[in-house]
Protein backbone atom coordinates (compact mmCIF):
# COMPACT_ATOMS: atom_id res chain seq x y z
CA UNK A 1 0.00 0.00 0.00
CA UNK A 2 1.19 3.99 -0.69
CA UNK A 3 1.24 5.72 2.04
CA UNK A 4 0.02 9.13 2.47
CA UNK A 5 -0.86 11.94 5.36
CA UNK A 6 -3.59 13.85 5.61
CA UNK A 7 -3.12 16.69 7.72
CA UNK A 8 -6.48 18.57 9.10
CA UNK A 9 -6.42 21.99 11.59
CA UNK A 10 -8.92 20.33 14.29
CA UNK A 11 -9.67 16.40 14.97
CA UNK A 12 -12.40 16.59 17.56
CA UNK A 13 -14.92 17.79 15.42
CA UNK A 14 -17.58 17.58 12.43
CA UNK A 15 -15.61 20.12 10.67
CA UNK A 16 -13.91 18.28 8.51
CA UNK A 17 -14.96 14.32 9.64
CA UNK A 18 -15.51 12.70 6.53
CA UNK A 19 -11.49 12.74 5.67
CA UNK A 20 -11.02 11.97 9.29
CA UNK A 21 -13.73 8.97 8.92
CA UNK A 22 -12.33 7.90 5.76
CA UNK A 23 -9.10 7.03 7.16
CA UNK A 24 -10.30 5.62 10.81
CA UNK A 25 -12.98 3.55 8.62
CA UNK A 26 -10.87 2.01 6.44
CA UNK A 27 -12.20 3.90 2.95
CA UNK A 28 -8.27 4.73 1.89
CA UNK A 29 -7.28 0.92 2.90
CA UNK A 30 -10.04 0.30 0.29
CA UNK A 31 -8.54 2.51 -2.49
CA UNK A 32 -5.11 0.68 -1.67
CA UNK A 33 -3.55 3.46 0.77
CA UNK A 34 -2.38 3.59 4.22
CA UNK A 35 -3.36 6.31 4.68
CA UNK A 36 -2.89 8.75 8.48
CA UNK A 37 -3.91 11.75 9.95
CA UNK A 38 -2.22 14.15 11.18
CA UNK A 39 -3.18 17.09 13.86
CA UNK A 40 -1.63 20.56 12.48
CA UNK A 41 -3.18 23.73 13.70
CA UNK A 42 -3.48 26.74 13.56
CA UNK A 43 -5.20 26.08 10.02
CA UNK A 44 -3.07 28.00 7.86
CA UNK A 45 0.27 25.46 9.23
CA UNK A 46 -1.40 22.23 7.47
CA UNK A 47 -1.34 23.98 3.92
CA UNK A 48 2.18 25.13 4.45
CA UNK A 49 2.93 21.57 5.59
CA UNK A 50 1.37 20.54 1.77
CA UNK A 51 2.70 23.47 0.32
CA UNK A 52 6.27 22.11 1.79
CA UNK A 53 5.50 18.76 0.64
CA UNK A 54 5.33 17.54 4.48
CA UNK A 55 1.90 16.09 3.86
CA UNK A 56 0.10 15.11 1.06
CA UNK A 57 -3.71 16.19 1.22
CA UNK A 58 -5.24 18.38 3.73
CA UNK A 59 -9.25 18.67 5.02
CA UNK A 60 -9.60 21.99 5.94
CA UNK A 61 -10.80 25.35 4.92
CA UNK A 62 -10.54 26.32 1.94
CA UNK A 63 -9.57 30.13 2.50
CA UNK A 64 -7.14 29.40 5.12
CA UNK A 65 -4.78 28.10 2.12
CA UNK A 66 -4.44 31.76 0.67
CA UNK A 67 -1.96 32.40 3.65
CA UNK A 68 0.21 29.58 2.56
CA UNK A 69 -0.08 29.93 -0.98
CA UNK A 70 -1.25 33.11 -2.40
CA UNK A 71 -3.25 33.30 -5.08
CA UNK A 72 -4.00 29.42 -4.60
CA UNK A 73 -0.76 28.81 -6.75
CA UNK A 74 -0.19 25.41 -6.17
CA UNK A 75 -2.55 23.81 -4.46
CA UNK A 76 -6.33 22.63 -6.11
CA UNK A 77 -9.14 21.54 -4.42
CA UNK A 78 -10.37 18.32 -5.40
CA UNK A 79 -13.73 18.39 -3.45
CA UNK A 80 -15.63 19.71 -0.79
CA UNK A 81 -15.62 17.49 2.25
CA UNK A 82 -19.21 19.28 3.41
CA UNK A 83 -21.01 22.43 1.31
CA UNK A 84 -21.25 25.81 3.04
CA UNK A 85 -19.11 28.03 6.13
CA UNK A 86 -19.74 25.68 8.79
CA UNK A 87 -18.74 27.67 12.00
CA UNK A 88 -21.33 29.04 14.70
CA UNK A 89 -22.00 31.50 16.86
CA UNK A 90 -22.56 30.66 20.23
CA UNK A 91 -23.70 33.15 23.46
CA UNK A 92 -23.96 32.94 26.77
CA UNK A 93 -27.25 31.64 27.24
CA UNK A 94 -27.82 34.24 29.72
CA UNK A 95 -27.82 36.93 27.36
CA UNK A 96 -31.14 38.48 26.13
CA UNK A 97 -30.64 37.34 22.58
CA UNK A 98 -32.55 35.37 19.90
CA UNK A 99 -31.70 32.98 17.23
CA UNK A 100 -30.52 34.95 13.81
CA UNK A 101 -30.05 38.50 16.36
CA UNK A 102 -26.45 39.79 14.72
CA UNK A 103 -26.81 42.53 16.94
CA UNK A 104 -26.76 40.24 20.11
CA UNK A 105 -22.48 40.75 19.44
CA UNK A 106 -22.84 44.32 20.49
CA UNK A 107 -20.53 45.03 23.52
CA UNK A 108 -19.33 41.44 23.22
CA UNK A 109 -16.13 39.45 23.45
CA UNK A 110 -16.13 36.98 20.60
CA UNK A 111 -13.87 34.07 20.55
CA UNK A 112 -12.52 33.21 17.44
CA UNK A 113 -9.74 31.04 15.97
CA UNK A 114 -6.83 32.72 13.32
CA UNK A 115 -8.43 33.04 9.49
CA UNK A 116 -11.60 31.96 10.87
CA UNK A 117 -12.42 34.88 12.39
CA UNK A 118 -11.94 36.62 9.23
CA UNK A 119 -15.12 34.83 8.20
CA UNK A 120 -16.92 36.11 11.39
CA UNK A 121 -15.62 39.51 10.48
CA UNK A 122 -16.96 39.68 7.23
CA UNK A 123 -20.82 37.91 8.87
CA UNK A 124 -20.58 40.61 11.38
CA UNK A 125 -20.34 43.36 8.16
CA UNK A 126 -22.68 41.85 5.86
CA UNK A 127 -25.02 41.96 9.15
CA UNK A 128 -24.95 46.02 9.66
CA UNK A 129 -22.40 45.51 12.34
CA UNK A 130 -19.30 47.89 13.05
CA UNK A 131 -16.91 46.33 14.93
CA UNK A 132 -15.48 49.89 16.48
CA UNK A 133 -18.54 51.22 16.45
CA UNK A 134 -20.60 48.58 18.10
CA UNK A 135 -17.58 47.86 20.50
CA UNK A 136 -17.45 44.60 19.09
CA UNK A 137 -13.99 42.75 20.17
CA UNK A 138 -12.97 39.52 18.12
CA UNK A 139 -10.08 37.97 20.64
CA UNK A 140 -8.18 34.43 21.11
CA UNK A 141 -9.30 31.67 23.11
CA UNK A 142 -7.18 30.81 26.31
CA UNK A 143 -5.99 27.12 26.07
CA UNK A 144 -6.81 26.92 22.23
CA UNK A 145 -3.29 27.12 20.99
CA UNK A 146 -1.81 24.01 23.47
CA UNK A 147 -0.78 21.15 21.04
CA UNK A 148 -3.82 18.98 20.73
CA UNK A 149 -6.43 20.99 21.61
CA UNK A 150 -9.58 21.47 19.44
CA UNK A 151 -10.45 25.01 19.31
CA UNK A 152 -14.44 24.89 19.64
CA UNK A 153 -13.67 22.09 22.62
CA UNK A 154 -11.47 25.24 23.99
CA UNK A 155 -13.69 28.20 23.42
CA UNK A 156 -16.46 26.10 25.23
CA UNK A 157 -14.75 25.91 27.89
CA UNK A 158 -13.54 29.26 27.96
CA UNK A 159 -17.17 30.33 27.35
CA UNK A 160 -18.18 28.98 30.96
CA UNK A 161 -15.46 29.88 32.36
CA UNK A 162 -16.87 33.36 31.66
CA UNK A 163 -13.41 34.76 29.16
CA UNK A 164 -15.49 35.36 26.68
CA UNK A 165 -18.85 36.43 26.12
CA UNK A 166 -19.50 33.90 22.18
CA UNK A 167 -17.32 31.85 20.17
CA UNK A 168 -17.35 31.16 16.24
CA UNK A 169 -16.25 27.99 16.04
CA UNK A 170 -17.25 24.04 15.33
CA UNK A 171 -20.88 22.55 15.87
CA UNK A 172 -18.62 20.18 18.24
CA UNK A 173 -17.75 23.49 20.56
CA UNK A 174 -21.82 24.36 19.98
CA UNK A 175 -22.97 21.17 21.09
CA UNK A 176 -20.58 20.91 23.80
CA UNK A 177 -21.81 24.33 25.20
CA UNK A 178 -25.72 24.17 24.44
CA UNK A 179 -25.88 20.73 25.77
CA UNK A 180 -23.95 22.12 29.28
CA UNK A 181 -27.06 24.87 29.22
CA UNK A 182 -23.66 27.87 29.10
CA UNK A 183 -24.34 28.44 25.30
CA UNK A 184 -26.66 28.96 22.79
CA UNK A 185 -26.84 29.02 18.95
CA UNK A 186 -27.39 32.75 17.38
CA UNK A 187 -25.67 32.11 13.98
CA UNK A 188 -25.72 29.47 11.40
CA UNK A 189 -25.75 30.60 8.26
CA UNK A 190 -26.04 26.83 6.57
CA UNK A 191 -29.59 27.16 8.11
CA UNK A 192 -30.89 30.10 7.88
CA UNK A 193 -29.30 32.10 10.76
CA UNK A 194 -27.34 34.76 9.33
CA UNK A 195 -26.81 36.67 5.97
CA UNK A 196 -27.23 34.13 3.27
CA UNK A 197 -24.17 35.30 1.10
CA UNK A 198 -22.45 34.07 3.69
CA UNK A 199 -22.85 30.46 2.84
CA UNK A 200 -20.11 30.71 0.39
CA UNK A 201 -17.40 32.66 2.36
CA UNK A 202 -15.77 29.19 2.30
CA UNK A 203 -15.85 25.41 2.66
CA UNK A 204 -14.50 22.33 4.29
CA UNK A 205 -12.57 21.11 1.17
CA UNK A 206 -10.05 18.08 0.23
CA UNK A 207 -7.27 19.63 -0.98
CA UNK A 208 -3.95 18.84 -2.97
CA UNK A 209 -0.95 20.72 -4.39
CA UNK A 210 -0.31 20.55 -8.68
CA UNK A 211 3.14 18.84 -7.45
CA UNK A 212 1.26 15.84 -5.75
CA UNK A 213 -1.21 15.12 -8.84
CA UNK A 214 1.64 15.48 -10.56
CA UNK A 215 3.35 12.71 -9.33
CA UNK A 216 0.80 10.25 -8.50
CA UNK A 217 -2.64 11.26 -10.44
CA UNK A 218 -4.04 7.69 -9.24
CA UNK A 219 -3.27 8.40 -5.56
CA UNK A 220 -4.99 10.99 -5.81
CA UNK A 221 -8.05 9.98 -7.68
CA UNK A 222 -7.96 7.21 -4.99
CA UNK A 223 -7.85 9.20 -2.24
CA UNK A 224 -11.21 11.64 -3.62
CA UNK A 225 -12.82 8.41 -3.88
CA UNK A 226 -12.15 6.96 -0.57
CA UNK A 227 -13.95 10.31 0.85
CA UNK A 228 -16.89 10.03 -1.59
CA UNK A 229 -17.91 6.68 -0.32
CA UNK A 230 -16.81 7.93 2.92
CA UNK A 231 -19.37 10.92 2.70
CA UNK A 232 -22.38 8.66 1.19
CA UNK A 233 -21.80 5.87 4.37
CA UNK A 234 -22.30 8.25 6.73
CA UNK A 235 -25.38 9.66 5.24
CA UNK A 236 -26.58 6.03 5.30
CA UNK A 237 -25.66 5.43 8.65
CA UNK A 238 -24.32 8.59 10.62
CA UNK A 239 -24.20 5.84 13.72
CA UNK A 240 -20.86 5.32 12.02
CA UNK A 241 -19.17 8.47 13.67
CA UNK A 242 -18.96 6.89 16.87
CA UNK A 243 -16.57 4.20 16.24
CA UNK A 244 -14.21 6.87 15.09
CA UNK A 245 -14.98 9.59 17.99
CA UNK A 246 -13.94 6.71 20.24
CA UNK A 247 -10.92 6.03 18.95
CA UNK A 248 -9.81 9.76 18.47
CA UNK A 249 -12.50 11.88 20.90
CA UNK A 250 -11.84 12.32 24.49
CA UNK A 251 -15.09 10.31 26.05
CA UNK A 252 -17.68 13.46 26.09
CA UNK A 253 -17.14 14.48 22.23
CA UNK A 254 -17.29 10.68 21.32
CA UNK A 255 -20.90 10.47 22.71
CA UNK A 256 -22.20 13.14 20.52
CA UNK A 257 -20.20 13.52 17.31
CA UNK A 258 -23.44 11.30 15.81
CA UNK A 259 -25.57 13.19 16.65
CA UNK A 260 -23.60 16.16 14.97
CA UNK A 261 -22.78 14.14 12.09
CA UNK A 262 -26.67 13.61 11.39
CA UNK A 263 -27.45 16.66 11.48
CA UNK A 264 -24.46 17.58 8.84
CA UNK A 265 -25.39 14.78 6.10
CA UNK A 266 -26.93 16.74 4.29
CA UNK A 267 -24.54 18.93 3.39
CA UNK A 268 -21.95 15.92 2.40
CA UNK A 269 -21.84 16.58 -1.18
CA UNK A 270 -18.68 16.53 -2.40
CA UNK A 271 -19.68 18.82 -5.66
CA UNK A 272 -17.85 22.63 -6.15
CA UNK A 273 -19.65 24.39 -8.05
CA UNK A 274 -19.10 27.97 -9.83
CA UNK A 275 -21.00 29.56 -7.26
CA UNK A 276 -19.16 28.20 -4.24
CA UNK A 277 -16.03 29.39 -6.06
CA UNK A 278 -17.47 32.74 -6.88
CA UNK A 279 -18.66 33.32 -3.08
CA UNK A 280 -14.70 31.89 -2.31
CA UNK A 281 -13.03 34.39 -4.23
CA UNK A 282 -15.28 37.57 -2.84
CA UNK A 283 -14.94 36.30 0.28
CA UNK A 284 -11.64 36.39 0.23
CA UNK A 285 -10.93 39.72 -1.58
CA UNK A 286 -13.48 41.11 0.65
CA UNK A 287 -11.48 40.01 3.68
CA UNK A 288 -7.76 40.77 1.66
CA UNK A 289 -6.65 37.96 1.30
CA UNK A 290 -6.55 37.55 -2.81
CA UNK A 291 -5.84 40.29 -5.26
CA UNK A 292 -7.33 38.71 -8.34
CA UNK A 293 -10.41 36.50 -8.39
CA UNK A 294 -8.90 32.84 -9.47
CA UNK A 295 -11.25 31.38 -12.61
CA UNK A 296 -12.70 27.83 -11.68
CA UNK A 297 -10.75 25.75 -13.46
CA UNK A 298 -7.39 26.97 -11.81
CA UNK A 299 -8.65 26.12 -8.27
CA UNK A 300 -10.63 23.01 -8.92
CA UNK A 301 -9.05 19.61 -10.20
CA UNK A 302 -11.83 20.01 -12.36
CA UNK A 303 -9.76 16.28 -14.40
CA UNK A 304 -11.14 14.19 -11.08
CA UNK A 305 -14.67 15.58 -10.71
CA UNK A 306 -16.58 13.03 -12.27
CA UNK A 307 -15.84 11.16 -9.32
CA UNK A 308 -17.98 13.36 -7.07
CA UNK A 309 -20.69 11.76 -8.49
CA UNK A 310 -19.08 7.81 -9.89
Amino acid sequence: MKTIVLAVPDLVSNSYFPAIAAVELGFFKGQGLDARSELIFPNYRAFEALRDGAVDLVGGPAHAALLACPQWQGLKLLGALAQGMFWLLVMRADLPVTPGDAGAVRGRALGAAPLVDLTLKQLLADSGIDLVRDGVRIVGVPGAMEPGVSFGVAAANALEAGAIDGFWANAMGAENAVRSGIGKVVLDVRRGLGPATAFHYTLSALVTSDRVIARDPDMVAASLRAVVATQRALTADPALATEVGRRLFPAKEAAVIADIIARDVAFYQPQITREAVAGLNAFARAAGLLKDPVAYDDLVATQFQTLWTA
